[in-house]
C-alpha cells in the first residue's frame, strides 16, 4: 500500500510539473468517493511541492469548508445526508474556484473542522503568490451543474476510486473511530456514505489520471 501511494504521488507529481507554466496559476482537481484516500493524496501533493519548489509554491483548497451548517440541514431535514451533494453550499464553493483561478490577491477561504463537525470562516488563505493550487473534493467532477461549469477552472484532473468493497470497509472504520458501535457504524455507512461513494463514481466525468 505504500508503495502505491508513494507511486500514485510520483505519477501526479510529473503531471503537474509537466503543466506547470512559472508565473501562471496551475489548478489542480482531486476527486474521489468518501474515503478514497484522495484527501491524503491532496495534503501529501502540496507537501511535495513546497518541498520542492520553496514554501508557498503551493496550496490547498477542500471542497469540505463549504459544508452546510447543521443549523440548516435540520431545518431542510437534510442532517442525515450530510456529505451529500444537496449538503454543500455548492454555488459558493465553485465561486470560490473561479475567484481562485484568477486571483492574484490573497483570498480568504473555510475550512472544516471535523472533531467541531462544521465549517470555520475564514479558517486559511491561499496567497497571491501561490503558483500551483490543489482543489480537492467528492463532487469535483460530477456531470451535473454547478460543478461542471467550475471544471473549466482545473488544468489536471485526477480521480481516486478504489474498489467498492476497500470503501465499505473504510467507511465502516471511520464511524468506528468516532465511537459509534459496528451495527451504528454499518448503518451509517449504508444509508449514507456509500450512496454517496456511488454516485461519485457512476457520475464523475472522466479524469486526465484514474488511480484504483
Amino acid at each position: 500500500m505504500a508503495d502505491t501511494r508513494r507511486d500514485n504521488l510520483v505519477r501526479i507529481l510529473a503531471a503537474v510539473r509537466a503543466r506547470h507554466v512559472p508565473g501562471r496559476r496551475l489548478m489542480v482537481a482531486i476527486a474521489g468517493p468518501p474515503a478514497s484516500g484522495k484527501s491524503t493524496l491532496a495534503a501529501a501533493l502540496v507537501g511535495a511541492l513546497n518541498a520542492g519548489a520553496g514554501e508557498g509554491s503551493a496550496a490547498l483548497l477542500p471542497m469540505d469548508g463549504y459544508h452546510l451548517d447543521n443549523r440548516i440541514l435540520e431545518r431542510r431535514r437534510l442532517l442525515p445526508r450530510k456529505g451529500a451533494p444537496e449538503t454543500f453550499d455548492s454555488e459558493g464553493f465553485c465561486r470560490m474556484v473561479a475567484l481562485v483561478r484568477a486571483a492574484h490577491d490573497d483570498i480568504i477561504h473555510p475550512v472544516f473542522d471535523r472533531d467541531a463537525d462544521l465549517a470555520v470562516a475564514g479558517a486559511a488563505i491561499i496567497a497571491g503568490s501561490v503558483e500551483i493550487v490543489i482543489v480537492e473534493g467528492n463532487y469535483l467532477l460530477l456531470g451535473d451543474e454547478p460543478w461542471r461549469a467550475a471544471q473549466s477552472n482545473y488544468d489536471l484532473t485526477v480521480f481516486v476510486a478504489p474498489a467498492m468493497p476497500t470503501l465499505s470497509e473504510r467507511l465502516v472504520e471511520r464511524w468506528l473511530i468516532h465511537g459509534h458501535d459496528r451495527d451504528a457504524a454499518i448503518r451509517r455507512a449504508q444509508d449514507n456514505d456509500l450512496p454517496n461513494a456511488e454516485l461519485v463514481v457512476e457520475q464523475s466525468v472522466g479524469a486526465d489520471i484514474i488511480l484504483t
